[in-house]
């Protein structure tokens, strides 16, 4: 386990997540399903209904595990480097959803096939790795 700065986790977490909210809230402009994480982690989550406002502040609460997991265990091991290394390793997290978080909330394995909703998520978890990265992976200065 790398030695983790943690409030670099916070601030790259949170900024990856909201890279990934972003393109979650303009994707249906652009043909992709509506990703509403308020509804999907709370309201509707199949687990344990919450209430909206907690599932808006899992997805940031996931976003920052993930940069945390990134830091302390993987960010010596992919290649390349900052925006890039943060990139590759989005496609974890996108796959793991994909293929396992998705069906046990419901959702069809890999979005039922449906080819804009599989784009949007992968798009999504690219805005999140690409910033988490690049903020992480930043020279402190």
């Amino acid at each position: 386990m790398q030695n983790v700065n943690m409030t670099k986790v916070a601030i790259a977490g949170a900024l990856g997540t909201l890279a990934m909210t972003i393109v979650m809230l303009v994707g249906p402009m652009m043909g992709m399903p509506k990703m509403d994480m308020g509804v999907m982690l709370g309201t509707m989550n199949p687990m344990m209904e919450l209430p909206y406002f907690v599932g808006w502040m899992m997805h940031f609460v996931i976003g920052i595990m993930l940069t945390f997991i990134y830091a302390a265990f993987l960010i010596d091991k992919l290649p390349s480097e900052g925006w890039m290394k943060g990139a590759i390793y989005s496609i974890i997290p996108f796959l793991v959803m994909q293929m396992m978080l998705g069906p046990m909330m419901g959702m069809p394995f890999f979005s039922g096939g449906e080819m804009m909703a599989i784009m949007g998520s992968l798009l999504g978890h690219l805005a999140y790795g690409s910033v988490m990265g690049y903020v992480y992976n930043r020279a402190d200065h």
